[in-house]
């Protein structure tokens, strides 16, 4: 299977409404950055044991390690959760931009330093979380 069918077997496999709203939220995004690496990670590592959720990314950027080596990966990532709906905004540095600057207008989320969570789409500002996104992915500089 290929990125695109894999992402489209994951938001299939959700349970209504969760899954019409991460296939509306993927579509959002697929317009809000347009041409941007789209990724999917299955939760899985390198020993074939789950530790994490399955994560649909999009663009790229490079992680810088404390020990100098890097690594390619995603600036916005979405997944589902037991509750609802999890958005990732990877490469802040101030880990507290994103609550301060986004969290009071954005709806019914919680936000911490790189994640906006919450239950459903109809739950949140959609024009609040782009304006993150938008955020995120002009921060990292990268596509």
């Amino acid at each position: 299977m290929n990125i695109q069918e894999q992402i489209e077997a994951y938001i299939a496999s959700q349970p209504e409404p969760k899954r019409n709203d991460m296939q509306t939220l993927h579509l959002h995004i697929l317009q809000l950055l347009p041409g941007r690496k789209l990724w999917f990670l299955d939760g899985r590592d390198s020993e074939n044991k789950i530790v994490s959720n399955p994560n649909i990314g999009y663009g790229s950027y490079t992680i810088k390690y404390a020990d100098g080596t890097t690594k390619e990966f995603y600036q916005i990532g979405i997944s589902a959760n037991t509750t609802g709906i999890s958005v990732y905004i990877l490469g802040i540095k101030d880990k507290t931009y994103l609550a301060q600057t986004f969290g009071k207008d954005l709806g019914k989320a919680s936000v911490t330093g790189y994640c906006i969570k919450f239950k459903t789409l109809k739950d949140i500002n959609l024009s609040i979380l782009d304006a993150a996104i938008q955020y995120g992915v002009k921060v990292t500089g990268e596509n």
